[in-house]
């Protein structure tokens, strides 16, 4: 889903389309899966379910996991979408911060949708 890109991301792409939420979400099973392969080093109990960090457009979101959103699409909140994406839903290259990245950017997150 997600290949090398930088030594901050991954790139991937997904089907971007509109959320009413106020945070972005994709598929609660990829969303588990990437976080093990891409956020844990696979030492004692770790949790999987802290939200990833992905780049759309010019913006970093925090992406949570959501049993109603299909497989291979992020649901990014309308007022974002519309910075980021011509005409939803299409796919989409989309960045995915690796861990410390990611760390670093919810460290100075204020509790908004966007990081």
């Amino acid at each position: 889903m997600f290949e090398q890109f930088s030594r901050g991301y991954y790139l991937g792409r997904l089907y971007v389309e509109p959320s009413p939420d106020e945070t972005a979400k994709m598929c609660s099973a990829q969303h588990e899966r990437v976080n093990r392969q891409l956020y844990t080093d696979g030492e004692g109990v770790e949790r999987t379910d802290h939200p990833l960090v992905m780049k759309v457009g010019q913006t970093h979101l925090a992406v949570h996991g959501d049993e109603q959103v299909p497989a291979d699409t992020l649901a990014v909140p309308e007022e974002i979408l519309t910075e980021a994406v011509r005409n939803p839903p299409t796919l989409t290259e989309v960045l995915l911060a690796k861990a410390d990245r990611a760390a670093q950017l919810l460290e100075f997150a204020d509790g908004q949708t966007g990081v």
